[in-house]
């Protein structure tokens, strides 16, 4: 275990990819400290990828790339534009509600944050807002794709916990929305402390809430055709995925015309390297995973975490410091394939509900994408605001309290997360 820790650390800390960071720190504690044939490795990797679930992810990964090159994305914002752009530091509050709508059809923080940061930034700038408060917010907001479903992070949490996607995606619904109600309070007393400049509010128009309301219509079915096909028992969360991807094209495609059938090959090529980003992490990952199991690693921590206390919510409260520290550090699947299998099983003995830990989980991995120095999201809105991460991070304080409560809301109140998913009959 030793061995397996010190070659982590030392590769992290040198900059090596965290996908080969996995595999060589595992190979090297197979090969120094077992007898176990290296042989092992590869059927670990098949074993860790070989799940129908999974499928899902390279299906919702199109349906993203789609949606940012289909136009689905713009509307999504006029909509929004539209519908809360007469508030004070509107402009601020139409990142968050884009956000939203982009986060229940995309399922990637970091495309959500891209794609709103390129529409809203330049209008930031020419109305005088404070362009990097203005890009921590969008990338705050952007992170709660994880939280609001369908998420990518919530399909392979779900393998790795064995519990119902469908259940995990309803869970997030509540909390995800009451995320971005906190976000948009700490804009609007973040505008109204900021001067004339955020009360240059447009004119509420019920004509042009219509107009942008009926253009992004289609868009809007995607996510009540996945939650809705999913609750409904039409099809499984993977065909849903699939279903959405097909959805998305022929939306771009014939809908709103912006997409070629010429683009195809290019679209396909971009979500296959997505894809396969995450599927080589994953995979990697189970060996590592499979490695700390066998070192008795979460027996050993359970029972240092019940000589510290046995109640559930000290239990959380260490999850939730183990979670926030490493997500500084490490990309948000490969901190789920790491952490959750040796916390799960502890999460269980304490009598914590598997939906609620699982979405403690994912709240906690949207955090960690805008938290420095290696929040990805964090690096997409600074990169689009054309500032530094640390000139961004320096006003990230009001909107990561607000995500900040959220989750202490979360770990304490766990009807926050179970009210759903009980309603709709998906746990007991």
């Amino acid at each position: 275990m030793l061995v397996i820790a010190f070659a982590f650390i030392i590769l992290l800390t040198l900059g090596v990819p965290v996908v080969f960071v996995l595999g060589v720190s595992a190979v090297t504690a197979l090969v120094t400290t077992t007898d176990v044939p290296v042989a092992i490795v590869s059927q670990r990797v098949f074993a860790g990828l070989n799940s129908f679930t999974l499928a899902a992810i390279p299906f919702f990964v199109f349906a993203g790339v789609i949606m940012d090159a289909g136009g689905i994305s713009k509307r999504i914002v006029e909509f929004a534009s539209a519908l809360i752009g007469w508030v004070v530091g509107s402009l601020y509050q139409v990142c968050c509600v884009a956000a939203a709508g982009l986060a229940a059809i995309s399922g990637s923080g970091s495309a959500d944050t891209a794609a709103i940061s390129a529409i809203m930034q330049p209008q930031l700038r020419r109305k005088g807002y404070d362009v990097e408060f203005g890009a921590a917010l969008i990338a705050c907001a952007g992170s709660i794709a994880q939280v609001i479903p369908p998420s990518l992070t919530m399909v392979v949490l779900a393998v790795i916990s064995n519990v119902s996607i469908g259940a995990l995606f309803i869970s997030g619904v509540l909390p995800g929305l009451m995320c971005i109600l906190m976000l948009m309070g700490v804009a609007y007393w973040r505008a109204s402390k900021g001067g004339h400049v955020y009360r240059e509010t447009e004119p509420f128009s019920i004509s042009r809430l219509g107009s942008t309301g009926w253009a992004a219509l289609p868009a809007a079915g995607m996510p009540f055709l996945i939650l809705g096909g999913i609750l409904g028992g039409v099809f499984t969360p993977t065909e849903a995925a699939a279903v959405s991807g097909f959805y998305g094209l022929l939306v771009g495609l014939f809908v709103y015309g912006e997409l070629k059938l010429s683009d195809l090959p290019q679209l396909v090529l971009r979500t296959v390297s997505l894809s396969s980003a995450v599927m080589l992490i994953i995979g990697t990952a189970s060996v590592f995973a499979w490695l700390i199991a066998n070192a008795n690693v979460p027996q050993m921590l359970g029972e240092w975490i019940a000589a510290v206390s046995t109640n559930k919510f000290v239990f959380l409260i260490i999850a939730n410091l183990l979670f926030l520290f490493v997500g500084m550090f490490l990309e948000t699947i490969a901190a789920i394939l790491i952490i959750v299998p040796v916390l799960s099983p502890i999460a269980a003995q304490m009598g914590v509900d598997p939906i609620h830990f699982s979405l403690l989980v994912i709240v906690n991995c949207a955090i960690g994408t805008v938290t420095p120095p290696y929040g990805v999201s964090l690096f997409v809105a600074s990169s689009v605001a054309n500032r530094s991460v640390m000139q961004v991070s320096r006003r990230l304080g009001l909107p990561l309290a607000g995500l900040f409560l959220m989750l202490i809301a979360v770990t304490f109140i766990p009807d926050l997360s179970l009210f759903l998913p009980r309603l709709f009959g998906l746990i007991d």
